[in-house]
């Protein structure tokens, strides 16, 4: 099942909207505060005849080691919830971006201690970020020391100003 921006929604069928609200509620293993929904990893959720469920999700980058156990999250949380026939497809196009994550999602990151995203994934030339604001002190007085942090996907910054180190979610 190919999957775009404008199809990763809460379905309105109520037999697919409970699959997706299973899947939904399963947390990111690097980071826990956060669901697959909030990162914008859920793309899709079907239920088919006879308790069949299908999911699908895009990794934030296509070799995220975290997709297993996503994908075995998923699938036991369904199992419980009395579907077989499970399956769950690891869709790469298109390619994950932060403009999926929701703003929930970044509003749970800054409280976690780690600055969300900022603007928008570049679709034609590159833009700069000129700062990053620190999630504990909200100073913009900031400089990254390391383009690679805890994960891939994130930038390790310090705060200037209050001298803590923090993660920085970077725009994909």
């Amino acid at each position: 099942m190919q999957t775009d921006v404008n199809t990763a929604h809460r379905p309105v069928n109520d037999d697919d909207a409970r699959v997706w609200d299973i899947a939904a509620a399963i947390c990111d293993p690097e980071i826990p505060v956060l669901t697959i929904e909030d990162l914008g990893v859920l793309r899709a959720a079907r239920a088919g005849p006879g308790g069949e469920a299908m999911v699908v999700i895009t990794p934030t980058y296509s070799g995220c080691p975290a997709m297993d156990a996503i994908r075995d999250d998923i699938t036991s949380a369904l199992t419980l919830h009395g579907y077989d026939g499970i399956r769950v497809n690891i869709e790469l196009a298109p390619a994950w971006t932060t403009d999926w994550m929701t703003d929930a999602g970044k509003a749970k990151l800054n409280d976690y201690g780690i600055a969300p995203p900022t603007g928008k994934a570049a679709a034609g030339p590159v833009r700069i970020g000129l700062s990053v604001k620190c999630p504990q002190c909200a100073s913009l007085n900031t400089r990254e020391l390391t383009r690679f942090g805890s994960t891939s996907c994130k930038a390790l910054y310090v705060c200037q100003d209050c001298r803590e180190p923090f993660d920085y979610f970077k725009v994909l």
